[in-house]
């Protein structure tokens, strides 16, 4: 089991990285202790979020901060007893979202953002997989007239970086989406990002691909991970597993990792839900609906998709669906939903970092040593192209964008 490179993690980060450094000669082995794609890239709205120029920042608004704080809305959820270990992150997040820090990090992210969609096609395409894709974009959708107003003004304001949209009023909507309800003023029509129908089933094709051109998948626990002689080792169920490069990609699992290596990586987790639903009637939806109560109605293979917004509680503990439930409340207003498919909610966790930019690059402590992860609410938006990105820099090549501000030794 000697490999160029491991690659720990086997969601739509890591896939993708294995595939590019494939792509580039090196031998590959992509390691997880399930199978591809049954983590976070499993339970996503399924965008590739073109259209989000501007990171998700913590809010500065008075009124938004206070109807958080009574921990009672849809989109933002907390653990009472989770709020004092998580208090340093969340300060240094509300530092980090001032205009001038804000504008910083979207100004780094966009040249990944832009590339977020055509990174994504080739694979799509190789992999057998563009029958899950949809080039329908998605609808914000506004509950009032002034609601709507304030969109449409939110949208002028992002005309600059060249997205394509469409104001709707309501007979339009309903005309486009039969399912809403007709109490809906209208919505934004973003129609750069492109959906799939399901996020798990893409990433799961991508990792086929990536067998199919002689790659290795192995199951271990990365947490066993340690070096020597010049080589990286990890015990796995198919033998002791070698390498002289390692990249760590386990999202929300990375500082386990990284932290034992030496690496003092703010990351935390926001956790989410999601359920599907039935169609009401037969009538589904034809592209995902985002609401400003935080959660996305998304019509998936096994029906509407509901997802959540954020949950503050620790990684490990247990499901709390309380959000869930709200989220469903509110959604049955918005759209015909019939019954609840599965028995249990789904939930994962996004990996989330400070500053709203993940790592990417190599850990220069640590010769042979590689990071790919903490990509927030972004993570199935920008796998391929930051697993491109890093598997330029791991091979040599001038990366098409400044890795610099994704540097580990930022922190």
């Amino acid at each position: 089991m000697n490999n160029d490179v491991a690659v720990l993690g086997a969601g739509i980060v890591g896939v993708s990285t294995a595939l590019h450094l494939q792509a580039r000669g090196r031998s590959v082995v992509l390691v997880d202790r399930r199978g591809p794609g049954e983590e976070t890239s499993y339970g996503n709205a399924g965008l590739i979020e073109r259209s989000s120029v501007v990171p998700y920042a913590f809010p500065r608004n008075i009124r938004t901060l206070l109807r958080f704080a009574l921990n009672r809305s849809s989109d933002v959820r907390y653990d009472w007893k989770h709020l004092p270990g998580i208090a340093p992150w969340l300060f240094q997040y509300w530092r980090h979202s001032s205009p001038r820090r804000l504008a910083e990090a979207a100004r780094a992210m966009l040249p990944l953002i832009e590339r977020c969609v055509s990174e994504h096609r080739p694979l799509l395409q190789e992999a057998g997989a563009t029958h899950l894709a949809r080039g329908t974009g998605w609808l914000d959708i506004c509950r009032t007239p002034s609601d709507l107003a304030s969109s449409r003004k939110a949208a002028e304001h992002l005309r600059e970086y060249g997205l394509s949209y469409d104001v709707l009023d309501g007979w339009q909507l309903r005309e486009m989406e039969p399912a809403v309800s007709p109490s809906i003023a209208g919505a934004i029509h973003w129609r750069d990002p492109v959906t799939v129908s399901s996020p798990g089933a893409v990433t799961k094709a991508y990792a086929e691909l990536f067998l199919r051109r002689g790659g290795k998948f192995v199951r271990a626990d990365a947490r066993q991970l340690s070096q020597g002689n010049g080589h990286w080792s990890l015990p796995s169920e198919a033998g002791e597993l070698r390498a002289r490069d390692m990249v760590v990609a386990l999202g929300a699992w990375s500082t386990d990792v990284a932290g034992p290596l030496g690496y003092r990586i703010p990351l935390a987790v926001k956790r989410g839900y999601h359920m599907h639903f039935s169609p009401a009637g037969g009538v589904s939806l034809s592209r995902p609906l985002v609401s400003d109560e935080g959660f996305v109605l998304s019509p998936m293979l096994d029906g509407i998709r509901l997802t959540t917004g954020v949950e503050l509680a620790p990684r490990d503990a247990a499901p709390t669906p309380l959000q869930l439930d709200k989220a469903e409340a509110i959604a049955r207003t918005l759209v015909s939903l019939g019954s609840r498919v599965e028995p249990e909610a789904w939930m994962g966790a996004r990996p989330c970092l400070p500053d709203m930019k993940p790592v990417i690059g190599r850990a220069e402590k640590r010769p042979g040593l590689w990071f790919n992860f903490g990509h927030a609410h972004h993570g199935f938006t920008l796998g391929p192209v930051s697993g491109r990105l890093l598997a330029e820099q791991m091979t040599g090549e001038t990366p098409a964008v400044d890795l610099a501000p994704f540097s580990a030794e930022r922190f």
